[in-house]
Protein backbone atom coordinates (compact mmCIF):
# COMPACT_ATOMS: atom_id res chain seq x y z
CA UNK A 1 0.00 0.00 0.00
CA UNK A 2 2.58 2.20 0.77
CA UNK A 3 4.30 2.02 -3.17
CA UNK A 4 1.05 3.05 -4.48
CA UNK A 5 0.86 6.00 -2.49
CA UNK A 6 3.52 7.18 -5.24
CA UNK A 7 2.52 6.15 -8.64
CA UNK A 8 -0.03 8.32 -9.37
CA UNK A 9 2.94 10.95 -8.93
CA UNK A 10 3.62 10.37 -12.04
CA UNK A 11 0.78 11.06 -13.97
CA UNK A 12 -1.03 14.87 -13.96
CA UNK A 13 -4.05 16.04 -13.00
CA UNK A 14 -6.56 16.76 -15.09
CA UNK A 15 -7.76 20.97 -14.84
CA UNK A 16 -11.48 21.91 -14.18
CA UNK A 17 -13.33 24.45 -15.86
CA UNK A 18 -14.23 26.26 -12.65
CA UNK A 19 -12.18 29.91 -12.14
CA UNK A 20 -11.69 31.77 -8.80
CA UNK A 21 -10.40 35.14 -9.49
CA UNK A 22 -7.63 36.14 -7.38
CA UNK A 23 -6.96 40.16 -6.39
CA UNK A 24 -5.27 41.89 -3.53
CA UNK A 25 -5.43 45.76 -2.33
CA UNK A 26 -1.68 46.32 -2.26
CA UNK A 27 1.34 43.77 -3.16
CA UNK A 28 4.28 46.47 -1.26
CA UNK A 29 3.59 46.40 2.17
CA UNK A 30 5.41 47.52 5.70
CA UNK A 31 5.95 44.89 8.29
CA UNK A 32 3.22 44.02 9.74
CA UNK A 33 0.64 45.72 8.04
CA UNK A 34 -2.57 44.06 6.50
CA UNK A 35 -3.01 42.80 2.52
CA UNK A 36 -6.20 42.23 2.19
CA UNK A 37 -6.82 39.07 -0.49
CA UNK A 38 -9.97 38.68 -2.45
CA UNK A 39 -11.24 35.40 -3.87
CA UNK A 40 -14.21 35.27 -6.28
CA UNK A 41 -15.91 32.39 -7.17
CA UNK A 42 -19.38 32.69 -9.68
CA UNK A 43 -21.13 29.28 -9.71
CA UNK A 44 -24.92 28.01 -9.85
CA UNK A 45 -27.44 28.25 -7.05
CA UNK A 46 -27.14 24.89 -6.25
CA UNK A 47 -22.93 24.52 -6.20
CA UNK A 48 -21.45 23.63 -2.97
CA UNK A 49 -18.49 26.30 -2.24
CA UNK A 50 -15.63 25.56 0.55
CA UNK A 51 -13.02 28.51 1.05
CA UNK A 52 -10.17 27.02 3.12
CA UNK A 53 -9.73 28.07 6.61
CA UNK A 54 -5.48 27.33 7.19
CA UNK A 55 -3.60 29.60 9.28
CA UNK A 56 -0.99 30.49 6.76
CA UNK A 57 -1.12 31.23 2.74
CA UNK A 58 2.54 30.11 2.13
CA UNK A 59 4.83 32.31 4.32
CA UNK A 60 1.99 35.04 5.16
CA UNK A 61 0.27 34.75 8.28
CA UNK A 62 -3.83 34.89 8.35
CA UNK A 63 -4.31 37.49 11.11
CA UNK A 64 -8.18 37.28 9.90
CA UNK A 65 -10.43 35.57 8.03
CA UNK A 66 -13.77 37.79 6.73
CA UNK A 67 -17.33 36.88 5.97
CA UNK A 68 -18.29 35.26 2.77
CA UNK A 69 -20.31 38.17 0.69
CA UNK A 70 -23.19 36.58 -1.97
CA UNK A 71 -24.47 38.42 -4.98
CA UNK A 72 -26.77 37.55 -7.11
CA UNK A 73 -26.20 37.95 -11.32
CA UNK A 74 -28.72 36.75 -13.46
CA UNK A 75 -28.85 33.16 -12.84
CA UNK A 76 -25.74 32.72 -11.08
CA UNK A 77 -24.23 33.58 -7.60
CA UNK A 78 -20.87 35.39 -6.95
CA UNK A 79 -19.19 34.38 -3.81
CA UNK A 80 -16.50 37.05 -2.62
CA UNK A 81 -14.02 36.22 0.50
CA UNK A 82 -11.48 38.36 1.71
CA UNK A 83 -8.48 37.19 4.29
CA UNK A 84 -6.41 39.78 6.14
CA UNK A 85 -2.83 38.83 5.47
CA UNK A 86 0.70 39.95 7.13
CA UNK A 87 4.55 39.12 7.29
CA UNK A 88 6.77 40.53 10.48
CA UNK A 89 10.02 39.80 8.02
CA UNK A 90 10.97 41.86 5.20
CA UNK A 91 11.16 40.48 1.69
CA UNK A 92 9.58 39.23 -1.00
CA UNK A 93 7.08 36.81 -0.52
CA UNK A 94 5.06 34.14 -2.93
CA UNK A 95 0.60 34.15 -2.24
CA UNK A 96 0.29 30.55 -3.65
CA UNK A 97 -2.19 29.14 -5.37
CA UNK A 98 -4.96 28.71 -2.98
CA UNK A 99 -7.86 25.44 -3.49
CA UNK A 100 -11.07 26.37 -3.43
CA UNK A 101 -13.73 23.27 -3.15
CA UNK A 102 -16.33 23.64 -5.59
CA UNK A 103 -18.74 20.76 -5.67
CA UNK A 104 -16.10 18.85 -4.25
CA UNK A 105 -13.66 19.58 -7.17
CA UNK A 106 -10.72 21.90 -5.83
CA UNK A 107 -10.04 25.05 -8.12
CA UNK A 108 -7.13 26.88 -7.58
CA UNK A 109 -6.46 30.93 -7.33
CA UNK A 110 -3.52 32.72 -8.93
CA UNK A 111 -0.51 33.25 -7.57
CA UNK A 112 0.89 36.84 -6.39
CA UNK A 113 4.23 37.85 -5.14
CA UNK A 114 4.23 40.83 -2.79
CA UNK A 115 6.64 42.59 -1.27
CA UNK A 116 6.92 43.42 2.81
CA UNK A 117 9.56 46.50 3.64
CA UNK A 118 11.55 47.30 6.51
CA UNK A 119 9.97 50.33 8.74
CA UNK A 120 12.99 52.62 8.88
CA UNK A 121 14.36 53.40 12.93
CA UNK A 122 15.98 56.29 13.37
CA UNK A 123 18.75 54.95 15.97
CA UNK A 124 19.96 58.55 16.75
CA UNK A 125 16.39 59.60 18.77
CA UNK A 126 16.34 55.57 19.46
CA UNK A 127 17.94 54.34 22.31
CA UNK A 128 19.39 51.29 21.66
CA UNK A 129 19.82 47.90 24.01
CA UNK A 130 22.29 45.01 23.61
CA UNK A 131 21.17 41.67 22.58
CA UNK A 132 19.86 39.71 25.51
CA UNK A 133 22.01 36.25 26.15
CA UNK A 134 20.32 33.01 25.46
CA UNK A 135 18.81 31.86 28.41
CA UNK A 136 18.70 27.90 29.06
CA UNK A 137 15.78 26.05 29.47
CA UNK A 138 15.78 22.55 31.45
CA UNK A 139 14.37 20.01 28.99
CA UNK A 140 10.87 18.68 30.17
CA UNK A 141 11.32 16.07 31.64
CA UNK A 142 7.91 14.19 29.69
CA UNK A 143 4.36 13.87 30.80
CA UNK A 144 4.73 9.86 31.59
CA UNK A 145 3.76 10.68 34.99
CA UNK A 146 0.48 12.10 34.25
CA UNK A 147 -0.39 8.58 32.53
CA UNK A 148 1.11 6.80 35.30
CA UNK A 149 -1.77 8.87 37.95
CA UNK A 150 -4.41 8.49 35.68
CA UNK A 151 -3.55 4.37 35.53
CA UNK A 152 -3.22 4.52 39.36
CA UNK A 153 -6.45 6.62 39.80
CA UNK A 154 -8.26 4.05 37.33
CA UNK A 155 -6.96 0.97 39.44
CA UNK A 156 -8.73 2.76 42.63
CA UNK A 157 -11.88 3.94 41.29
CA UNK A 158 -12.14 0.15 40.31
CA UNK A 159 -11.34 -1.49 43.70
CA UNK A 160 -13.92 1.39 45.08
CA UNK A 161 -16.49 0.42 43.29
CA UNK A 162 -16.00 -3.54 43.92
CA UNK A 163 -15.95 -2.77 47.45
CA UNK A 164 -18.72 -0.77 47.37
CA UNK A 165 -20.86 -3.54 45.14
CA UNK A 166 -19.68 -6.05 47.55
CA UNK A 167 -20.91 -4.29 50.63
CA UNK A 168 -24.01 -2.96 49.37
CA UNK A 169 -25.75 -5.74 47.44
CA UNK A 170 -28.65 -7.29 48.17
CA UNK A 171 -27.73 -10.86 48.53
CA UNK A 172 -30.42 -13.23 48.06
CA UNK A 173 -31.89 -15.28 51.51
CA UNK A 174 -30.54 -18.48 50.75
CA UNK A 175 -32.84 -21.34 51.66
CA UNK A 176 -32.42 -23.14 55.12
CA UNK A 177 -31.18 -26.95 54.71
CA UNK A 178 -31.98 -29.28 57.35
CA UNK A 179 -30.00 -32.48 57.84
CA UNK A 180 -33.03 -34.55 58.95
CA UNK A 181 -36.82 -33.88 59.45
CA UNK A 182 -36.34 -33.43 63.35
CA UNK A 183 -34.42 -30.73 62.98
CA UNK A 184 -36.41 -29.25 60.59
CA UNK A 185 -39.89 -29.27 62.90
CA UNK A 186 -37.74 -28.30 65.73
CA UNK A 187 -36.26 -25.55 64.16
CA UNK A 188 -39.98 -24.38 62.43
CA UNK A 189 -41.35 -24.33 66.35
CA UNK A 190 -38.95 -22.08 67.33
CA UNK A 191 -39.39 -20.06 64.47
CA UNK A 192 -43.56 -20.04 65.01
CA UNK A 193 -43.35 -18.95 68.96
CA UNK A 194 -40.87 -15.99 67.28
CA UNK A 195 -43.72 -14.78 65.02
CA UNK A 196 -45.59 -14.17 68.01
CA UNK A 197 -48.93 -14.78 66.12
CA UNK A 198 -51.32 -15.20 69.58
CA UNK A 199 -50.03 -11.82 70.88
CA UNK A 200 -51.30 -10.88 67.90
CA UNK A 201 -54.73 -12.73 68.55
CA UNK A 202 -54.39 -14.93 65.14
CA UNK A 203 -55.02 -17.99 66.80
CA UNK A 204 -56.05 -19.52 63.79
CA UNK A 205 -53.20 -19.34 61.89
CA UNK A 206 -50.95 -20.43 64.80
CA UNK A 207 -53.39 -23.48 64.93
CA UNK A 208 -52.45 -24.20 60.96
CA UNK A 209 -49.08 -23.41 61.24
CA UNK A 210 -48.11 -25.75 64.08
CA UNK A 211 -50.26 -28.66 62.57
CA UNK A 212 -48.34 -27.81 59.34
CA UNK A 213 -45.28 -28.32 60.94
CA UNK A 214 -46.81 -32.23 62.70
CA UNK A 215 -47.48 -33.18 59.63
CA UNK A 216 -44.72 -32.20 57.50
CA UNK A 217 -43.09 -34.54 59.70
CA UNK A 218 -44.80 -37.02 59.75
CA UNK A 219 -44.65 -37.29 55.90
CA UNK A 220 -41.29 -36.82 55.58
CA UNK A 221 -40.09 -39.32 58.15
CA UNK A 222 -42.75 -41.95 58.45
CA UNK A 223 -43.32 -41.58 54.50
CA UNK A 224 -47.65 -41.22 54.50
CA UNK A 225 -49.99 -38.67 53.19
CA UNK A 226 -50.15 -36.83 56.16
CA UNK A 227 -50.93 -33.17 53.93
CA UNK A 228 -53.99 -34.18 51.95
CA UNK A 229 -55.32 -36.52 55.07
CA UNK A 230 -57.66 -35.76 57.14
CA UNK A 231 -57.81 -36.14 60.85
CA UNK A 232 -58.75 -39.62 61.02
CA UNK A 233 -57.46 -40.73 57.62
CA UNK A 234 -53.93 -39.81 58.92
CA UNK A 235 -54.48 -41.65 62.36
CA UNK A 236 -55.55 -44.68 60.50
CA UNK A 237 -52.60 -44.34 58.68
CA UNK A 238 -50.08 -43.41 61.56
CA UNK A 239 -50.89 -47.00 62.93
CA UNK A 240 -50.77 -48.92 60.02
CA UNK A 241 -47.30 -48.04 59.51
CA UNK A 242 -46.40 -48.14 63.03
CA UNK A 243 -47.28 -52.05 62.75
CA UNK A 244 -45.43 -52.07 59.58
CA UNK A 245 -42.27 -50.42 60.54
CA UNK A 246 -42.32 -52.44 64.01
CA UNK A 247 -42.55 -48.40 65.25
CA UNK A 248 -43.23 -48.83 69.33
CA UNK A 249 -46.25 -46.07 69.73
CA UNK A 250 -48.49 -46.37 72.88
CA UNK A 251 -51.89 -45.48 72.51
CA UNK A 252 -51.73 -42.81 74.23
CA UNK A 253 -49.42 -41.49 72.15
CA UNK A 254 -51.52 -41.30 69.07
CA UNK A 255 -54.75 -40.15 71.12
CA UNK A 256 -52.95 -37.23 71.82
CA UNK A 257 -51.69 -36.29 68.53
CA UNK A 258 -55.64 -37.07 67.40
CA UNK A 259 -56.94 -35.20 69.82
CA UNK A 260 -54.70 -31.60 69.54
CA UNK A 261 -55.64 -32.52 65.39
CA UNK A 262 -59.33 -32.64 66.58
CA UNK A 263 -58.80 -29.21 68.30
CA UNK A 264 -56.96 -27.50 65.44
CA UNK A 265 -59.92 -28.30 62.73
CA UNK A 266 -62.28 -26.77 65.39
CA UNK A 267 -60.07 -23.48 65.81
CA UNK A 268 -59.90 -23.15 61.51
CA UNK A 269 -63.72 -24.42 60.87
CA UNK A 270 -65.78 -23.91 63.85
CA UNK A 271 -64.39 -20.81 64.71
CA UNK A 272 -63.39 -22.12 68.75
CA UNK A 273 -61.10 -20.24 70.81
CA UNK A 274 -59.12 -22.39 73.05
CA UNK A 275 -57.98 -20.70 76.33
CA UNK A 276 -54.74 -19.56 76.71
CA UNK A 277 -53.44 -22.69 78.81
CA UNK A 278 -55.20 -25.11 76.51
CA UNK A 279 -53.18 -23.55 73.47
CA UNK A 280 -49.64 -23.57 75.72
CA UNK A 281 -50.24 -27.48 76.09
CA UNK A 282 -51.35 -28.87 73.02
CA UNK A 283 -48.02 -26.53 71.55
CA UNK A 284 -46.04 -28.61 74.04
CA UNK A 285 -48.00 -31.92 73.49
CA UNK A 286 -47.30 -31.21 69.26
CA UNK A 287 -43.47 -31.07 70.53
CA UNK A 288 -43.22 -34.16 72.62
CA UNK A 289 -45.41 -35.94 70.00
CA UNK A 290 -42.75 -35.36 67.49
CA UNK A 291 -39.64 -36.15 69.70
CA UNK A 292 -41.66 -39.68 70.41
CA UNK A 293 -42.58 -40.13 67.06
CA UNK A 294 -38.57 -39.79 65.85
CA UNK A 295 -37.32 -41.87 68.85
CA UNK A 296 -39.80 -44.72 67.64
CA UNK A 297 -38.58 -45.22 64.07
CA UNK A 298 -36.05 -48.22 63.57
CA UNK A 299 -32.89 -46.88 62.89
CA UNK A 300 -31.78 -48.39 59.67
CA UNK A 301 -28.05 -48.17 58.05
CA UNK A 302 -28.42 -45.93 55.50
CA UNK A 303 -25.87 -45.64 51.97
CA UNK A 304 -27.38 -41.89 51.51
CA UNK A 305 -25.73 -40.52 54.79
CA UNK A 306 -22.69 -41.74 53.84
CA UNK A 307 -22.84 -40.40 50.56
CA UNK A 308 -24.11 -37.01 52.29
CA UNK A 309 -21.30 -36.54 54.17
CA UNK A 310 -19.05 -37.51 51.12
CA UNK A 311 -20.84 -34.52 49.51
CA UNK A 312 -20.28 -32.11 52.36
CA UNK A 313 -16.54 -33.17 52.31
CA UNK A 314 -16.37 -32.48 48.85
CA UNK A 315 -17.84 -29.03 48.78
CA UNK A 316 -15.74 -27.94 51.58
CA UNK A 317 -12.46 -29.21 49.38
CA UNK A 318 -14.27 -27.38 46.74
CA UNK A 319 -14.63 -23.90 48.87
CA UNK A 320 -10.85 -24.25 50.16
CA UNK A 321 -9.40 -24.92 46.12
CA UNK A 322 -11.45 -21.73 45.42
CA UNK A 323 -10.16 -19.41 48.22
CA UNK A 324 -6.94 -20.71 46.69
CA UNK A 325 -7.50 -19.81 43.19
CA UNK A 326 -8.96 -16.16 44.06
CA UNK A 327 -5.52 -15.83 46.34
CA UNK A 328 -3.14 -16.41 43.11
CA UNK A 329 -5.52 -14.76 41.15
CA UNK A 330 -5.18 -11.37 43.61
CA UNK A 331 -1.46 -12.01 43.08
CA UNK A 332 -1.36 -12.67 39.15
CA UNK A 333 -3.44 -8.87 38.80
CA UNK A 334 -0.41 -7.26 40.98
CA UNK A 335 1.96 -8.57 39.34
CA UNK A 336 0.23 -7.73 36.32
CA UNK A 337 -0.44 -3.84 37.03
CA UNK A 338 3.47 -3.59 38.40
CA UNK A 339 4.72 -4.61 35.26
CA UNK A 340 2.30 -2.26 33.05
CA UNK A 341 3.44 0.54 35.15
CA UNK A 342 7.02 -0.57 34.79
CA UNK A 343 6.50 -0.54 30.85
CA UNK A 344 4.77 2.70 30.79
CA UNK A 345 7.23 4.78 32.80
CA UNK A 346 10.27 3.11 30.91
CA UNK A 347 8.54 3.04 26.96
CA UNK A 348 6.10 5.21 26.86
CA UNK A 349 1.64 5.19 27.45
CA UNK A 350 1.48 4.51 23.81
CA UNK A 351 3.54 1.79 23.99
CA UNK A 352 0.92 0.13 26.12
CA UNK A 353 -1.97 1.18 24.13
CA UNK A 354 -0.33 -0.93 21.02
CA UNK A 355 -0.67 -4.42 22.95
CA UNK A 356 2.82 -4.18 23.87
CA UNK A 357 4.24 -4.56 20.24
CA UNK A 358 6.19 -2.63 17.64
CA UNK A 359 7.55 0.35 18.12
CA UNK A 360 7.09 3.45 20.69
CA UNK A 361 6.63 7.15 19.72
CA UNK A 362 8.58 7.67 23.28
CA UNK A 363 10.83 5.23 22.62
CA UNK A 364 11.37 6.55 19.18
CA UNK A 365 11.88 9.93 20.20
CA UNK A 366 14.38 9.34 23.22
CA UNK A 367 16.42 6.91 21.13
CA UNK A 368 19.53 7.28 19.05
CA UNK A 369 18.70 9.17 16.07
CA UNK A 370 20.34 8.24 12.45
CA UNK A 371 21.36 11.22 9.82
CA UNK A 372 21.54 9.57 6.25
CA UNK A 373 21.37 10.12 2.86
CA UNK A 374 18.60 8.29 0.54
CA UNK A 375 18.03 8.09 -3.16
CA UNK A 376 18.83 10.13 -5.93
CA UNK A 377 19.04 13.28 -6.30
CA UNK A 378 20.04 12.18 -2.29
CA UNK A 379 17.92 13.20 0.11
CA UNK A 380 19.94 14.35 3.76
CA UNK A 381 17.64 13.47 6.35
CA UNK A 382 17.70 12.88 10.43
CA UNK A 383 15.18 9.87 11.63
CA UNK A 384 14.96 7.66 15.04
CA UNK A 385 15.49 4.26 12.36
CA UNK A 386 17.46 3.83 9.18
CA UNK A 387 14.99 3.55 6.26
CA UNK A 388 14.99 0.42 4.59
CA UNK A 389 14.72 0.34 0.99
CA UNK A 390 11.41 -0.35 -0.41
CA UNK A 391 10.94 -3.29 -4.08
CA UNK A 392 9.25 -0.85 -6.34
CA UNK A 393 9.39 -2.70 -9.83
CA UNK A 394 6.32 -5.33 -8.72
CA UNK A 395 4.35 -2.27 -8.04
CA UNK A 396 4.80 0.49 -10.59
CA UNK A 397 2.85 -0.16 -14.07
CA UNK A 398 4.76 -0.67 -17.23
CA UNK A 399 3.79 1.84 -18.69
CA UNK A 400 4.70 4.07 -16.03
CA UNK A 401 8.07 2.51 -15.61
CA UNK A 402 8.92 3.25 -19.43
CA UNK A 403 9.19 6.98 -18.14
CA UNK A 404 11.28 6.08 -15.20
CA UNK A 405 14.89 6.39 -15.41
CA UNK A 406 15.64 5.66 -11.81
CA UNK A 407 13.24 5.34 -8.63
CA UNK A 408 14.17 4.85 -5.11
CA UNK A 409 11.98 4.21 -2.02
CA UNK A 410 13.02 3.51 1.61
CA UNK A 411 10.56 3.41 4.60
CA UNK A 412 9.63 3.02 8.06
CA UNK A 413 6.41 1.73 9.81
CA UNK A 414 3.24 1.89 7.81
CA UNK A 415 -0.43 3.78 7.96
CA UNK A 416 -1.69 0.70 9.44
CA UNK A 417 1.09 0.66 12.09
CA UNK A 418 -0.12 4.37 12.99
CA UNK A 419 3.34 5.69 12.35
CA UNK A 420 4.86 6.02 8.80
CA UNK A 421 8.22 7.47 7.07
CA UNK A 422 8.49 7.36 3.33
CA UNK A 423 11.63 9.22 1.32
CA UNK A 424 11.66 8.71 -2.55
CA UNK A 425 13.07 10.33 -4.97
CA UNK A 426 12.22 9.96 -8.60
CA UNK A 427 14.72 10.37 -12.03
CA UNK A 428 12.50 10.62 -15.33
CA UNK A 429 14.51 9.66 -19.09
CA UNK A 430 13.32 13.03 -20.35
CA UNK A 431 13.46 16.76 -18.65
CA UNK A 432 10.03 16.74 -17.72
CA UNK A 433 8.38 20.28 -16.08
CA UNK A 434 6.74 19.04 -12.96
CA UNK A 435 4.03 21.09 -11.24
CA UNK A 436 4.48 20.28 -6.85
CA UNK A 437 0.78 20.67 -6.64
CA UNK A 438 -0.39 18.57 -9.27
CA UNK A 439 1.83 15.52 -7.98
CA UNK A 440 0.32 16.72 -4.51
CA UNK A 441 -3.25 16.29 -5.56
CA UNK A 442 -2.35 12.93 -6.94
CA UNK A 443 -1.11 11.48 -3.75
CA UNK A 444 -3.94 12.84 -2.06
CA UNK A 445 -6.20 10.76 -4.87
CA UNK A 446 -4.10 7.95 -3.96
CA UNK A 447 -4.77 7.94 -0.50
CA UNK A 448 -8.32 8.12 -0.93
CA UNK A 449 -8.22 4.51 -3.68
CA UNK A 450 -6.15 2.97 -0.48
CA UNK A 451 -9.07 3.71 1.97
CA UNK A 452 -8.27 7.22 3.48
CA UNK A 453 -11.46 8.97 4.12
CA UNK A 454 -12.26 12.25 5.27
CA UNK A 455 -9.45 13.61 3.66
CA UNK A 456 -8.35 17.51 4.47
CA UNK A 457 -5.88 18.67 2.59
CA UNK A 458 -3.66 22.44 3.11
CA UNK A 459 -0.79 23.36 1.06
CA UNK A 460 2.29 25.86 1.66
CA UNK A 461 5.57 27.33 0.31
CA UNK A 462 8.91 25.39 2.18
CA UNK A 463 12.42 26.31 1.50
CA UNK A 464 14.73 24.50 2.97
CA UNK A 465 18.15 25.76 4.98
CA UNK A 466 20.15 26.07 1.50
CA UNK A 467 17.33 27.97 0.03
CA UNK A 468 15.76 24.90 -2.01
CA UNK A 469 11.93 26.00 -2.40
CA UNK A 470 9.28 23.25 -2.56
CA UNK A 471 5.67 22.46 -1.70
CA UNK A 472 4.57 21.29 1.66
CA UNK A 473 1.23 19.74 1.69
CA UNK A 474 -0.66 18.55 5.55
CA UNK A 475 -3.56 17.58 6.93
CA UNK A 476 -5.47 14.38 8.10
CA UNK A 477 -7.62 11.68 7.69
CA UNK A 478 -9.34 8.30 8.68
CA UNK A 479 -7.54 5.30 8.17
CA UNK A 480 -8.06 1.64 10.01
CA UNK A 481 -10.29 3.22 12.18
CA UNK A 482 -7.57 6.02 13.93
CA UNK A 483 -7.61 9.81 12.83
CA UNK A 484 -4.04 10.44 11.25
CA UNK A 485 -1.88 13.30 10.68
CA UNK A 486 0.07 13.74 7.96
CA UNK A 487 3.07 15.98 6.34
CA UNK A 488 4.58 15.94 2.27
CA UNK A 489 7.61 17.61 1.37
CA UNK A 490 7.86 17.74 -2.83
CA UNK A 491 10.35 19.32 -4.38
CA UNK A 492 11.79 19.06 -8.18
CA UNK A 493 15.00 19.51 -9.86
CA UNK A 494 16.17 18.61 -13.21
CA UNK A 495 13.46 17.17 -13.60
CA UNK A 496 13.22 14.81 -10.69
CA UNK A 497 10.92 14.42 -7.98
CA UNK A 498 11.98 14.47 -4.35
CA UNK A 499 9.11 13.60 -1.08
CA UNK A 500 9.07 13.01 2.07
CA UNK A 501 6.11 11.68 3.84
CA UNK A 502 5.24 11.46 7.33
CA UNK A 503 1.66 10.46 9.05
CA UNK A 504 1.15 9.52 12.52
CA UNK A 505 -1.56 9.08 14.55
CA UNK A 506 -3.15 12.73 15.60
CA UNK A 507 -2.71 13.65 19.09
CA UNK A 508 0.46 12.12 19.75
CA UNK A 509 2.21 14.40 21.43
CA UNK A 510 5.88 12.76 20.85
CA UNK A 511 5.08 11.34 17.19
CA UNK A 512 4.25 15.29 16.61
CA UNK A 513 7.78 16.04 17.84
CA UNK A 514 9.36 13.64 15.69
CA UNK A 515 8.06 15.06 12.67
CA UNK A 516 9.21 18.43 13.77
CA UNK A 517 12.34 17.18 14.69
CA UNK A 518 12.73 15.01 10.61
CA UNK A 519 11.21 17.82 9.02
CA UNK A 520 14.09 20.56 10.04
CA UNK A 521 16.64 18.38 9.35
CA UNK A 522 16.18 17.96 5.37
CA UNK A 523 18.99 18.48 3.45
CA UNK A 524 18.79 18.15 -0.52
CA UNK A 525 21.49 17.50 -3.33
CA UNK A 526 21.36 20.32 -4.92
CA UNK A 527 22.10 19.37 -8.80
CA UNK A 528 22.74 21.27 -12.13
Amino acid sequence: MKLKLYILLLISTSLFAQKVETSIDTTKNKIGAQFTLTLKAKVKPTSKVIFPTAKNFGSLEIIESYPIDTIKENDKFELIKKYGLTQFDSGRYVIPRIPVLIDRIPVFSDSIKVEVFNVKVDTLKQKMYDIKPIILVEKPTGDWWKYLLGFILFLGLGFLGYFLYKKYRKVPEKAIVYNSPIEKATSLLQLLEKKELLAKGEIKEYYSELTDIARDYIEEAIEIPAKESTTSELILALRAASAKKKMKLSKETLLGLEKILKQADLVKFAKVKPLDFEIADDRERIEKTIVILDKSIPVVVDENSKKWELLQQEIKLKKEQRKKRMTFAGILVGIIAFLITYTITTKGFDYVINGFSGYSTTELLEGDWIKSDYGNPSVMIETPKVLTRLDTKKTIPKDAMALIKDMQMFGYGSLIGEFNIIVSTIQFKKETQIDLTQSLNGTIQTLESQGCQNIIAKQEEFTTDKGIKGIKGYGTFSNNGHKMYYEILLFSQSGGLQQIMIAHKEGDENAEKISERMLNSVELQITN
